[in-house]
């Protein structure tokens, strides 16, 4: 049984696939305490949740006609049952599943299937306040199907960024997105600064939903 906070079909906002339309799965609860979290809500203890099977989570999304699956939290991988969850999905070769990750949980486990799911890994920058809980042993994991997003709130963590994408040689070895904390940093500051360093093989990405919806609107 998984503890799941929503489910809904949107677009991605984020990630490789943004702009697709892809079916949300929501699961409740965080290890981390990120500095500009905006799903603090699905985090707290209190938060309404329904304790859904596997087969259940399954037959909604099929029933949805959606064959992107992004399942985002809270922080789904330190998610009693989600092993579980990812091997019954992978079985369906017309799904393409992404996890949303915070960083801080060690992904080969959830790596060791054939059709494995796609990995966006948030690494936090110190405006966070949660480097230190980083496992930086994911980076030597990925590949091209994968993602390392760096949300940005300052010139600091745009340096930072960049002193991890050199040390661990993430140019070319997979997808690289940079994220302004929304309202925090202009995506301008953003650009120059890949401009600056000639940051070939990353990206700038807005997250669309906040710009479509409300910032704050749920379920988008």
């Amino acid at each position: 049984m998984l503890d799941v906070v929503e489910t809904f079909v949107s677009i991605n906002g984020e990630g490789i696939k943004a702009g697709q339309l892809a079916f949300f799965l929501r699961l409740k609860g965080c290890n981390l305490r990120c500095s500009y979290c905006d799903t603090m809500w699905a985090n707290e203890s209190e938060c309404k949740y329904t304790a859904r099977d596997i087969e259940d989570i399954y037959n909604e999304i099929k029933s949805s006609g959606i064959t992107n699956v992004t399942i985002t939290g809270g922080e789904p991988l330190d998610r009693e049952g989600i092993g579980e969850l990812l091997n019954f999905l992978a079985e369906d070769t017309d799904l393409s599943v992404e996890i949303e990750t915070n960083g801080s949980i060690f992904l080969k486990p959830f790596m060791d299937t054939e059709n494995r799911p796609s990995m966006t890994m948030d690494y936090k920058l110190p405006s966070s306040g949660m480097e230190r809980f980083m496992c930086t042993d994911n980076l030597a994991l990925l590949d091209m199907r994968d993602t390392v997003k760096f949300v940005s709130g300052n010139m600091e963590d745009l340096q930072r960024a960049k002193q991890i994408i050199d040390e661990y040689g993430l140019i070319g070895k997979c997808n690289i997105l940079f994220s302004p904390v929304f309202g925090k940093i202009t995506p301008e500051t953003i650009v120059e600064f890949m401009k600056k360093h000639r940051l070939n093989g990353t990206a700038v990405q807005l997250q669309l939903h906040k710009y479509i919806w409300s910032p704050d609107k749920k379920g988008v």
